[in-house]
């Protein structure tokens, strides 16, 4: 890969390079960070991927939104942002109320109304227009929580779009996909339907266990499409660096990859849980 200043982007609102984040509760530790590709460092657009993380006091849950822009959409930036926004606004108001559990259905109803919404302030129009909305701000996403339980951290989460999610087992060092939205027969890719908001795919609510040897990563397909199925270089690399916590700025850099022709924005969501025998980062 040639070296390149990255150029500003030309969003009108700020849209940082990079962004990261990472923290831990009692019983997790979370790493998050999105970063811009070289395509679009190249260009001087801005990143059309975005991450919002979340802890939720009294559960102790931990709550994500992954969302990755449509390219073609030309302010998809803005549908990712405001559909991981409300994809966390829904999240803490259904733990928050009296059934302590969150409305699957609609996070992804208040997702999509959100980028038509924000479509419209931005678009100057008079009424929604989920048309409109579609061809300017689509967008992915991947929204979940992990909530301490006396049998271990459960996961649940939703998708709509190829983002994804997966377990890595830190003892074999291999991936497991969660959410598989792209079909290959060896290297080459078969099938890549994307349904992205405001589209509403079926709702198909993931949940299980996660055990202590595991680490749960959601991502864009920045990082998906080049991890594959876990066995080359990429799958070898993130297998080291995600055995353990890395430092927040390590885990952006190592992001932060060249590999063959992929150069599109990437994000990532890590969750390890804290072991049982006292083990914590």
């Amino acid at each position: 890969m040639p070296r390149f200043a990255p150029r500003p982007s030309t969003a009108a609102a700020y849209r940082p390079d990079y962004l990261v984040d990472g923290w831990s509760t009692r019983d997790f530790t979370v790493r998050a960070a999105s970063v811009r590709g070289y395509s679009h460092r190249y260009g001087g657009e801005p990143r059309q991927d975005d991450v919002a993380v979340c802890w939720h006091q009294p559960s102790g849950a931990v709550l994500f939104a992954v969302a990755d822009g449509v390219g073609k959409a030309p302010l998809s930036h803005i549908g990712a942002t405001s559909a991981c926004r409300a994809a966390l606004g829904v999240m803490t108001a259904g733990l928050d109320g009296p059934q302590h559990d969150v409305d699957w259905k609609g996070l992804l109803e208040s997702a999509a109304w959100q980028i038509c919404e924000q479509a419209r302030l931005s678009l100057g129009l008079t009424e929604i227009d989920q048309i409109a909305a579609e061809e300017q701000m689509a967008t992915t996403l991947v929204a979940g929580l992990v909530r301490p339980t006396s049998d271990g951290p459960r996961v649940q989460l939703v998708q709509a779009g190829d983002s994804s999610a997966w377990m890595l087992n830190t003892r074999s060092r291999r991936f497991s996909c969660l959410t598989p939205t792209k079909y290959r027969r060896g290297e080459e890719v078969i099938s890549n339907a994307v349904v992205a908001l405001p589209r509403l795919p079926p709702i198909d609510v993931k949940s299980g266990l996660i055990s202590p040897d595991e680490v749960l990563l959601v991502g864009t397909d920045g990082f998906g499409d080049p991890l594959g199925d876990g066995d080359n270089a990429v799958g070898a690399h993130f297998a080291a660096a995600l055995a353990a916590v890395p430092p927040g700025l390590k885990f952006a850099n190592d992001l932060d990859f060249s590999f063959e022709t992929w150069d599109d924005d990437r994000t990532l969501f890590a969750l390890w849980p804290h072991r049982i025998d006292g083990w914590s980062a």
